[in-house]
């Protein structure tokens, strides 16, 4: 019998690149954790974290977006992020964003202990690690074989990187592939891609050959905009491989 989490409260923040260009990765993440008991709410005044102002340093722009945030998503409910780099912003740069502003400042640093990235939020505040219960028999599975690829924000600001390889790892009839360089950037960066296409698209190529020479039959990652940058050069390389969020991953073995 799978093990519910009914008391645990969390409130989703889906991150303008999922609700612009991937809805569905939002609907898988929501799938996912009701099958694991969440009471989960979308505050619908959600918008922007503000982080690409921020990243380009109009902090003036991104203030309002900040203080938008801290008041919808005011409360003690947990708040799950399926992206490490939004997650980051929220748990990390508000307060540096909000330096000159120490009643906001205050409210951020007691929001951050709130706020995790959805693998994150699954292995350490549910404790689930092994997803096995809530899915059926490898059996009943095609087996097929995934590579994941780390973040940098995910890894390098909020210190995850077990957690997803974990839950990918106990999904019957999927074996983890490690790729060569899985820690290094994809070359998307946000911003950084459009200021510097050259250098980008070449740590892309990188990427992708790493990608090809797994094996993989799958390229996973816990944020869309590097599975879009990754995607899209695989895509130019005519391979066949598919690029998926890991919350997508999870939701189709949970629904087998």
């Amino acid at each position: 019998m799978a093990r519910k989490n009914a008391a645990v409260k969390a409130s989703l923040f889906v991150t303008c690149i999922i609700d612009q260009f991937y809805p569905d990765v939002g609907e898988s993440v929501v799938r996912v954790l009701r099958r694991l008991g969440v009471d989960l709410d979308f505050p619908r005044g959600q918008t922007c974290c503000g982080q690409p102002a921020f990243n380009s340093g109009f902090w003036r722009d991104a203030k309002p977006l900040a203080r938008r945030f801290l008041a919808e998503f005011q409360g003690d409910r947990y708040i799950v992020v399926p992206s490490g780099s939004c997650a980051s912003m929220l748990r990390v740069f508000y307060s540096e964003l909000l330096h000159d502003e120490p009643e906001l400042k205050e409210k951020a640093s007691a929001m951050s202990s709130r706020v995790f990235e959805l693998t994150e939020f699954i292995v350490d505040v549910l404790g689930v690690t092994d997803l096995t219960p809530y899915c059926s028999s490898a059996e009943a599975m095609d087996t097929q074989s995934i590579t994941y690829h780390e973040a940098c924000h995910l890894r390098r600001e909020l210190g995850v990187n077990e957690q997803p390889r974990m839950l990918l790892a106990s999904l019957p009839g999927v074996e983890v592939v490690e790729m060569e360089q899985a820690e290094v950037c994809c070359g998307f960066g946000g911003t950084f891609s459009v200021k510097y296409p050259d250098i980008s698209g070449a740590m892309l190529a990188d990427k992708v050959d790493n990608v090809l020479a797994s094996g993989a039959d799958t390229l996973t990652a816990c944020d869309s905009s590097c599975l879009m940058q990754m995607a899209g050069g695989l895509e130019k390389r005519g391979a066949n491989v598919r690029a998926a969020h890991v919350a997508q991953i999870l939701d189709a073995a949970m629904r087998q």
